[in-house]
């Protein structure tokens, strides 16, 4: 593993009556993210198919958290499942935990 590696996680309520609320209720979102340029480089979710979470892996790999409007502009465009505010919710999440992460290493190199 490189030192410019992190994981982060975000998570979030999933709507009512949609089989991944059945099994898990919240949303996991982990990635694993460059520290240094905001890559997202791995991604994993607890949505109940393969299918949604090879898509979201498909959608997520290769953007960016420094630039979450396109992030959520390609949710927008292509994912019409149930769990899409939760996924989001959770994306968000994430991102703030990114920013945070970054905020205090730079206060820290000040």
């Amino acid at each position: 593993m490189q030192n410019n590696q992190i994981f982060i996680s975000g998570y979030a309520k999933l709507p009512q009556g949609i089989t991944a609320a059945e099994l898990y209720t919240v949303i996991a979102v982990g990635m694993v993210i460059d520290k240094v340029t905001g890559e997202i480089l791995e991604v994993d979710c607890t949505l109940s198919t393969d299918v949604a979470k090879c898509f979201v892996k498909r959608l997520l790999v290769g953007q960016n958290l420094n630039d979450l409007e396109s992030i959520e502009a390609t949710f927008s465009e292509s994912y019409f499942g149930s769990a899409k505010k939760a996924l989001l919710s959770a994306i968000r999440i994430a991102n703030e935990r990114f920013l945070n992460i970054k905020k205090d290493q730079t206060e820290y190199l000040d």
